[in-house]
């Protein structure tokens, strides 16, 4: 229980709804949950579903379904497209602190730039940032909308131990705040939501630890609190990708054929070293002797066979 004095702290759950939850969904979402739950914290789950294109009102569902049969519970819960008048009013303000160009760069243009980002992808290489943008014109303009960085070290707590040392300018490039077609993105719909709902400490998985430093950026810029992080580790497919709606790991519909969701619970607190062996638990059951330092620090690839979900010896 959260000492007398103290303000409560406040944590959210954030998943993509463009796609079914998977394993690495459950265990980003568990890790969080346990961590909320150990610390008395109240603990927010916010469905990110600003891309219509991917994203709808089924899918959105889907994901709570998911949530509820492995075993958890919120205090509270938001969909994050209604939040669209506060991503608004940020996008206000830094067009009239001149932060914000007109991007018509492809994709594929900025492959070829051959630039290596931190985060694995393509940095961009800065194109049309003399296509700025006054306030307000974002609203209406042809292309993507991005943030101009200046150079600069910044530097995040993380309680990992994970390096967030970075110089975004030069390791991730300007990102995009809103894309061509007329979506919110990650980076900016992040923050906002974060600083709207109070959070005070955010755990999710290392493969967005790279993007903690543009959020700090932002939350200079805009004037929010930034929270602390805990970046945990990933479940690894066969190739050594994550497990990941992009690479087709497997949904829960199909591992609930297979699996109960205290068996899922446990095989994932057992590969994870949240609990000594892999036994059948609900979420519930795991709060009480929930310590990060028993967390696995390194990644951990799984295979799926198509019954079960099974330990692997590749390592990307």
């Amino acid at each position: 229980m959260p000492q007398i004095g103290i303000p409560i702290e406040r944590c959210r759950f954030a998943p993509t709804t463009s796609g079914p939850a998977h394993p690495g969904t459950l265990l980003a979402a568990l890790l969080c949950w346990l961590d909320a739950r150990k610390r008395g914290a109240t603990l927010l789950l916010r469905l990110e579903d600003v891309d219509s294109t991917r994203c709808t009102p089924q899918s959105a569902q889907d994901m709570r379904d998911a949530l509820s049969w492995f075993g958890f519970d919120w205090d509270d819960e938001c969909l994050q497209s209604e939040s669209h008048d506060d991503h608004a009013t940020a996008l206000d303000e830094l067009a009239r602190a001149d932060r914000l160009y007109r991007c018509t760069c492809s994709r594929s243009a900025i492959r070829r730039a051959g630039l290596p980002a931190a985060d694995g992808g393509w940095r961009y290489p800065g194109t049309c940032r003399d296509q700025r943008l006054k306030d307000g014109e974002w609203r209406n303009v042809d292309g993507a909308v991005r943030l101009r960085l200046e150079p600069g070290t910044t530097d995040v707590r993380d309680e990992s131990g994970l390096a967030l040392l970075q110089d975004p300018s030069a390791q991730m490039g300007d990102p995009v705040l809103r894309s061509r077609n007329g979506s919110i993105a990650y980076h900016l719909a992040c923050v906002v939501d974060d600083a709207r709902a109070g959070i005070t400490r955010v755990v999710r998985g290392r493969d967005l630890a790279p993007c903690t430093a543009i959020h700090r950026v932002l939350q200079q810029q805009l004037g929010y609190r930034t929270p602390i992080y805990r970046h945990h580790l990933l479940l690894l497919e066969k190739s050594g990708d994550k497990f990941a709606k992009l690479h087709g790991a497997v949904g829960w519909r199909e591992l609930r054929q297979h699996y109960t969701a205290a068996r899922l619970c446990g095989a994932l607190a057992g590969f994870a070293g949240i609990s000594a062996d892999s036994s059948p638990q609900q979420p519930s059951d795991l709060v009480e002797r929930f310590d990060w330092s028993r967390v696995c620090s390194d990644d951990v690839p799984l295979h799926w066979t198509g019954q079960s979900l099974e330990p692997s010896t590749a390592r990307g």
